[in-house]
C-alpha cells in the first residue's frame, strides 16, 4: 500500500529541493512534453508555459512571491493551517523555507490557461481549470520520475498581475494556474502523507456526511 502511494503521485517538495543542482532544459522539456499529454476541454490545449532559468528573472519572480506573501499575511485573520501543532510547525518551516530560497531553485514554471473567467459561472471556470491542472499535474509526475520534485504554489495570484508584468504575458488574456519550483530532490525517498482513510471522505449515490 505505502510502497503503491509512494510510485503512484509525488509529494510536495520544498525543502528537499537541491538549489545546487542543475536543471538541464531538455529534462523540463521532455517532461513537458508528458504534460501535453494531458486530458483538456474540447481538446483545445489552451495552455502557456513559462519557463524561468535566468537568475535575474528567477529573482525578481521572487521578489513578487514573497510581496504576494506579505499581502496576504496583512490582509488574513487567520492562518491556513494550525502552526501550534508539530506538523503545522514543520509546514511552517518547509513554506517559509521556499519563500526565503525560490530565487536559488534552478527551475520556475508558471502555467497559463486562456482567457480571464473569474467571473464567469462556475461551470464554465471548472472547464477552464480542467483544461490546464491536468496537464500540470502530469508534468509533476514527470518530473518526479526523473528525480524532481516540485511544490504547487498559487500565493503569488495576488500579484498576477505584476507577474504577469514581468513575464510578458497578456493579462487580458491569459490567467496563470500557479508557480512551481523546480529541482532535483534531495533524495528520492519520501514517506505516504497522513490522509486517513478514502471511506471515511466518500459516500456512495448520496451526500451522507454530517
Amino acid at each position: 500500500m505505502e510502497l503503491d502511494a509512494a510510485l503512484s503521485t509525488t509529494r510536495t517538495v520544498r525543502r528537499r529541493l537541491d538549489l545546487d543542482r542543475p536543471v538541464p532544459r531538455e529534462v523540463v522539456l521532455e517532461c513537458l512534453e508528458l504534460a501535453l499529454q494531458a486530458p483538456n476541454g474540447s481538446n483545445t490545449q489552451p495552455w502557456r508555459w513559462v519557463v524561468i532559468d535566468d537568475p535575474a528573472a528567477r529573482a525578481a519572480a521572487a521578489d513578487i512571491y514573497r510581496g504576494a506573501i506579505a499581502d496576504v499575511s496583512a490582509r488574513s485573520t487567520s492562518r491556513s493551517f494550525d502552526d501550534t501543532t508539530p506538523a503545522g510547525r514543520r509546514l511552517a518551516a518547509s513554506v517559509a523555507h521556499l519563500r526565503d530560497n525560490l530565487e536559488r531553485v534552478p527551475v520556475l514554471v508558471v502555467p497559463a490557461v486562456r482567457g480571464r473567467f473569474e467571473h464567469e459561472p462556475v461551470y464554465f471556470q471548472a472547464a477552464r481549470w480542467g483544461s490546464i491542472l491536468p496537464a500540470v499535474w502530469s508534468f509533476m509526475l514527470a518530473l518526479r520520475g526523473r528525480g524532481l520534485g516540485s511544490a504547487w504554489t498559487t500565493i503569488h495570484l495576488a500579484r498576477e498581475r505584476q507577474m504577469a508584468e514581468l513575464l510578458g504575458i497578456p493579462y487580458d488574456e491569459w490567467t496563470q494556474a500557479g508557480l512551481f519550483p523546480v529541482a532535483y530532490t534531495l533524495g528520492t525517498s519520501f514517506r505516504p502523507a497522513g490522509r486517513g482513510r478514502a471511506a471515511d471522505v466518500v459516500t456512495w449515490n448520496r451526500w451522507a456526511f454530517t
